[in-house]
């Protein structure tokens, strides 16, 4: 049983990915966050403790689905350590294996894949500009420098990722590269 968390810039293919996982792995969660915090009445004008409220929603779910036995993958935008080590706290009180992966495509493709994809009715904000998407970028990139088990996908088409995500989780036939940022070829 794993519990996966996808994390990654907007665009880079996270809940297609773990929608994809859970499709073909069922009855795998695919628990997406931002779906979750939808749900919550007014979250839009308290984005900040809908979100909090939305975290703890989902570790429970969680929680259920891997005490049941059951893989769940987690797709949710990350650069803070809280939310990933409680996830990697809940893997270890439940017995399932943690897999923390980031998905990151060159930033001047995230980037044309956010433009690309524009804004969700599950998001808080506006589109980002130029000055806010690289400075996301920039922070999700340096906080998987500083999580010694992150594993890196260069994010490319979704069919390769894919492959190369059951890769990084040791499903069997599965062939890929995962790499940490800046690590040479």
């Amino acid at each position: 049983m794993k519990l996966v968390l996808l994390n990654g810039p907007p665009g880079s293919g996270k809940s297609t990915l773990a929608r994809r996982y859970a499709d073909d792995h069922p009855p795998a969660l695919a628990l997406d966050v931002d779906h979750v915090r939808s749900f919550i009445g007014g979250w839009r004008a308290t984005p900040g403790p809908a979100g909090l409220l939305a975290r703890d929603i989902a570790v429970a779910a969680a929680r259920t689905h891997l005490t049941a036995g059951y893989d769940v993958v987690v797709p949710q935008l990350l650069a803070r350590p809280e939310f990933p080590e409680r996830l990697e706290a809940l893997a270890r009180e439940t017995g399932a294996s943690f897999h923390e992966i980031l998905l990151l495509p060159g930033r001047e493709e995230a980037r044309r894949r956010c433009v690309a994809r524009g804004v969700s009715e599950i998001e808080t904000a506006e589109p980002l500009t130029d000055d806010q998407f690289t400075a996301m970028y920039d922070r999700v990139a340096a906080f998987a420098e500083d999580r010694p088990r992150v594993r890196v996908l260069r994010a490319g088409k979704i069919d390769h990722t894919y492959q190369d995500l059951l890769d990084a989780l040791g499903h069997p036939g599965a062939t890929g590269n995962h790499r940490r940022p800046g690590a040479r070829q």
